[in-house]
């Protein structure tokens, strides 16, 4: 029975991905105009007005919530209520898309002489591109599928997908066009991880100079023991006079060179470090961190400024504490 089940499912998925292989095979130069269209919309600070009823409603949610995150303000407008009040946050400048499979529901049809009255353009996604709302949009996007997922071809399945992926589409098409970049999406998530981890600077995950230890090349491996205690790290900065990094003393390179010589102590850093270390500029995004981490098979990282002088270090520990890992 379980296999059934599991079959049903997979039927389901299938029926799906036919629709959206249809819907994908009806994109036009109307798909096109409609980017522009959007486009100058945003450039002109207006906003796009999305709405729609009942499963279709539910979708525009998402296409306008997927929008305004990607940098493209949208708004829902509710067809009950706009006439209630809500056309008002509705100006001229803006563009309106409507959702209707049918293109011929009735809240949706009262809605569009005034939209078209108030707004530049009028958006269509429908199923229908003979239908009501079609013939008195400006532009009409199609999202006509032979049939839902429902085994009682009703409920709204395919049809809200292919609804959901175009509106997918326009946005990411849109994000595209203007230049988008990942420092913007994390200006509109700076809550999320993905928003934190791309706002996120070196310097501001990094052990300030005030938590590390830095000695020169001609002090003892017994000092770094002593300051290693007293400030709790694994790792010693090794600079020259003049205050630039020349190498790293770590708690690895401590117990390989104990191995040979018991009477490490006495060594001066200069002598057991590892030359050339591993550094990151204190402005690299702290994200990229951890690919370093990854590529060197290190476990404490120097950074450094542009004179190549140590203005912190950071411990692969750290990493977790700022939920990077």
């Amino acid at each position: 029975m379980q296999e059934d089940l599991v079959g049903l499912a997979k039927r389901v998925f299938d029926l799906e991905m036919d629709a959206l292989r249809i819907v994908r095979k009806q994109l036009n130069a109307a798909f096109e105009q409609a980017i522009l269209v959007l486009e100058k919309t945003i450039l002109a600070n207006g906003k796009i007005v999305v709405t729609g009823v009942g499963k279709s409603g539910h979708i525009g949610r998402k296409i306008a919530a997927t929008l305004t995150s990607t940098g493209a303000p949208s708004v829902v407008l509710d067809a009950v209520n706009a006439f209630h009040g809500d056309l008002g946050m509705v100006n001229r400048g803006d563009a309106v898309v409507a959702l209707s499979y049918s293109g011929e529901t009735e809240e949706i049809l009262r809605l569009v002489p005034h939209l078209k009255r108030m707004t530049t353009s009028l958006i269509a996604i429908t199923g229908n591109e003979n239908s009501t709302l079609a013939k008195n949009s400006d532009l009409v996007l199609s999202v006509r599928i032979d049939r839902e997922a429902c085994p009682l071809n009703l409920a709204p399945t395919s049809s809200t997908t292919a609804m959901l992926v175009l509106g997918d589409a326009l946005a990411m098409v849109l994000l595209e066009k203007r230049g988008f970049k990942k420092e913007d999406f994390a200006r509109f998530h700076p809550g999320g991880t993905l928003g934190r981890n791309l706002l996120l600077k070196v310097g501001d995950i990094m052990r300030p100079l005030s938590q590390i230890v830095i000695l020169e090349e001609e002090a003892k491996v017994k000092e770094a023991l002593r300051l290693w205690n007293v400030k709790r790290v694994g790792a010693v900065v090794v600079v020259n006079p003049g205050g630039k990094v020349i190498g790293i003393f770590t708690h690895g390179d401590f117990v390989r060179n104990y191995e040979v010589n018991h009477r490490i102590g006495e060594e001066p850093l200069g002598k057991v470090m590892t030359k050339n270390p591993v550094t990151v500029r204190v402005d690299k995004l702290a994200v990229e961190v951890l690919n370093v981490f990854e590529h060197n098979k290190i476990e404490d990282l120097i950074v450094v400024d542009e004179q190549y002088r140590v203005v912190g270090l950071i411990d692969s520990q750290d990493l977790a504490i700022h939920r990077l890992l």
